[in-house]
């Protein structure tokens, strides 16, 4: 049972974590904002005046931060950590940040872990799935599965893939909370967001996303000028409405950019109409 859990960074994440794990005095903690020491000493978590402090004899460290702080931090702790303690970088942050962060840690001899939270954590606390990449992945499941974590999955040895995986599949569930903001706000404004909504569900169909990716390459690849000029008029609608298109005009681009290619007949399966596309992208710039 690991005796020291030592947590940099205490805000939602963290103290969920530390309160659902009932961890209390095996954890301690560092966060640079004063306030988070009240919810540390609430759940009994020791609270450290530094990263330094935290780190000394921890032998499983979670980095919960800031995204725009995640690789500070772990260049920080690398200099700092015990070379037989793990760090697990759990932030959402890109692929390339990550192995940075990796790097750091191999030029100090310390070991480093690419951890990703694929869902939120409330209100799954530590049933949230967590993907796990890294020479020291394994061990490091044990560690968290002690720590209570109850859906840990080992997705390769390289650091960064664990984050590649969440971070791609953002592009899509981030994105459609951003489409759905820009088609709501211009339905509301038209006077027909019950219309639109009972359409999208008359026309929702179950599919699988495998299905569902290779149509929806397909569709583009086959009609994507003809709905790019569609989607343009529609950008035009929402300016006339007063809300700027930043998701729609990303759309008539996308849409215009595979049209073009000309693949006809795209080939089966979303693969190889991948690899066609890749093969026969247009330099940048040009439609």
């Amino acid at each position: 049972m690991i005796k020291h859990v030592a947590l940099i960074g205490f805000g939602e994440a963290g103290s969920t974590f530390a309160r659902a794990g009932g961890w209390a005095a095996r954890a301690c903690a560092f966060d640079i904002a004063p306030a988070r020491r009240t919810v540390m000493a609430e759940l009994s978590v020791t609270p450290c005046a530094s990263a330094a402090e935290a780190l000394e004899g921890a032998a499983l460290v979670l980095s919960l931060v800031t995204a725009d702080q995640a690789l500070a931090v772990a260049r920080t702790c690398a200099g700092l950590i015990d070379p037989q303690a793990l760090f697990c970088d759990m932030n959402s942050v890109a692929p390339g940040t990550k192995r940075a962060g990796a790097e750091a840690f191999a030029a100090a001899g310390k070991r480093y872990v690419d951890v990703a939270i694929m869902a939120p954590v409330n209100p799954a606390r530590l049933a949230v799935p967590l993907n796990i990449s890294g020479p020291d992945a394994e061990e490091a499941m044990e560690l968290l599965t002690d720590l209570g974590f109850q859906k840990t999955k080992i997705v390769g040895e390289a650091v960064g893939r664990a984050s590649a995986i969440k971070l791609t599949r953002s592009v899509m569930v981030k994105g459609l909370e951003a489409l759905t903001a820009e088609m709501m706000l211009a339905a509301e404004a038209e006077g027909v967001a019950d219309e639109v909504l009972a359409s999208l569900d008359a026309s929702e169909k179950p599919i699988s996303w495998f299905a569902r990716a290779d149509y929806n390459l397909d569709r583009m690849l086959v009609h994507g000028r003809r709905r790019s000029a569609e989607m343009a008029e529609a950008a035009a609608m929402l300016r006339d409405l007063g809300i700027d298109p930043l998701m729609t005009q990303g759309t008539v681009a996308r849409q215009q950019a595979l049209g073009v290619l000309g693949i006809h007949p795209p080939p089966e399966g979303f693969a190889a109409k991948l690899a066609a596309i890749m093969t026969s992208k247009t330099p940048e710039g040009e439609n």
